[in-house]
């Protein structure tokens, strides 16, 4: 008896760059990348690739992607796999049958060409396909691709709540975290400036109005996968005797990780704008499919225009240096990164 071939039920497209890669969201939940996508991204061309594939299928007796059907990369493949090699997986597509990988590969074929970068197996014309790999690992963790396929394809609607769970785990810890300093000077300081508060807030959080904590949830906790983590750990906060500082209850590796970045990037925007109503204009251009105008609503807006806020070019010009801008998480906060209008 033949496996049953799943059919697609959520549909679209995961646009990284230059690049775009079809995917779906099959009727059992997998979420997929296709394997078209994926090769037009990553694969070789030429009329060798085929047979190259092959004497690798031969050598390793296992199947080899055909994106991945290079010598230079060979050494590399076992690795980045763990020794278990990738399989296809068939579905349908509107009565059409595709083929394509589980989501989470895509991390790994970039491990794959990124090692062999590295050990300078590759040839000058496979540099490229390395530069894109790193580019996708930079703003690509391995939890992110789930969340990224689901928007794409609207599946992060209709997932149950123990899918959601499950990447809720990823990012929140059961023990609150021993206390670690997240928050620099630096976002206060750009808080203070753009929302005309004494410079002393920078360092005494104890005089520090209660709107910043509403600033720091809707511009930092709250783009985390969607808000959802925000609500969990505000619920972990109020199920607790002792109260903790949010960001405790993230996880060391990802949650804590993924807030830097965040913190980070705010801070970077923060930095180009000479108002709060700039940077709340240009903070909802990068967002938009997360926030509507009503989310703020409850913010300091006492001296906001009735005519509303207007964007010039120049300012444009900077969200668009900010949104394509590549963040190194380790790196120190850009002070000097963009200049002020």
């Amino acid at each position: 008896m033949s496996e049953k071939i799943l059919k697609a039920e959520y549909r679209g497209e995961v646009v990284i760059g230059d690049s775009v890669m079809p995917c779906v969201v099959l009727e059992d939940g997998t979420r997929i990348i296709s394997e078209g996508g994926i090769h037009t991204t990553f694969g070789t061309r030429g009329g060798q690739v085929s047979k190259i594939r092959e004497k690798m299928e031969k050598e390793a007796g296992a199947p080899i992607p055909l994106f991945l059907a290079s010598k230079a990369l060979e050494p590399f493949i076992s690795e980045a796999f763990k020794g278990a090699h990738p399989v296809p997986i068939k579905y349908l597509n509107n009565e059409k049958e595709f083929l394509g990988y589980p989501a989470d590969i895509l991390p790994k074929v970039c491990d794959v060409w990124l090692m062999a970068r590295e050990n300078k197996t590759l040839q000058p014309s496979q540099l490229p396909k390395a530069k894109k790999a790193e580019i996708l690992m930079r703003g690509l963790a391995h939890i992110g691709i789930t969340a990224l396929v689901d928007e794409a394809t609207g599946y992060q609607y209709e997932r149950n709540k123990n899918e959601l769970q499950k990447i809720l785990s990823a990012y929140i810890t059961d023990e609150v975290a021993k206390w670690q300093l997240t928050f620099t000077q630096d976002f206060y300081q750009e808080i203070c400036r753009l929302w005309e508060q004494p410079q002393n807030l920078i360092i005494d959080s104890r005089k520090r109005p209660a709107f910043f904590g509403t600033l720091t949830n809707k511009f930092v906790y709250r783009p985390i996968q969607g808000g959802v983590v925000l609500d969990e750990i505000k619920q972990k906060s109020n199920d607790d005797d002792k109260k903790a500082r949010l960001h405790q209850y993230l996880t060391q590796d990802i949650g804590r990780e993924h807030l830097k970045r965040q913190i980070i990037e705010v801070t970077a925007l923060m930095s180009i704008c000479n108002t709060k109503e700039e940077f709340t204009e240009i903070f909802k251009k990068k967002y938009l499919k997360d926030y509507q105008q009503s989310l703020f609503a409850d913010l300091p807006q006492d001296k906001v225009k009735s005519k509303g806020v207007q964007t010039s070019k120049e300012l444009d010009n900077f969200v668009n240096k900010v949104m394509s801008h590549k963040i190194d998480p380790n790196a120190p906060l850009p002070n000097n990164s963009f200049k002020k209008s």
